[in-house]
């Protein structure tokens, strides 16, 4: 059975440096509400520092398989789109949403 893509609105609720990613990244901890908190590694380190992240909602696939990165198991995929310089810019909601909530 072919399933679509899942999407889900999360908080980062920890934000840190992968100590181990071969190219600069971050380990994010996001809550989605009742469905769990879930790792995430991200290269998202050239627009955003740990701070900025901490508290920001995200958009995220929840249901590929689970990925080792380095020694971090990455549960969800933090979505985004580059800048004009090749910078990611993350997806993320502009009013406060349900975590968890579905996007469609």
């Amino acid at each position: 059975m072919i399933r679509g893509v899942e999407m889900r609105v999360g908080r980062v609720i920890e934000a840190y440096r992968h100590p181990r990613a071969r190219k600069p990244a971050y380990v994010l901890k996001i809550d989605f509400g009742e469905y769990g908190v879930k790792t995430s590694s991200a290269q998202i380190t050239e627009r955003y520092t740990p701070e900025d992240l901490v508290g920001k909602l995200v958009v995220c696939v929840v249901n590929l398989p689970p990925k080792n990165i380095a020694g971090v198991v990455s549960e969800v995929l933090v979505l985004g789109v580059p800048d004009e310089n090749g910078r990611v810019v993350l997806l993320s909601p502009d009013d406060e949403v349900p975590l968890g909530a579905e996007v469609f």
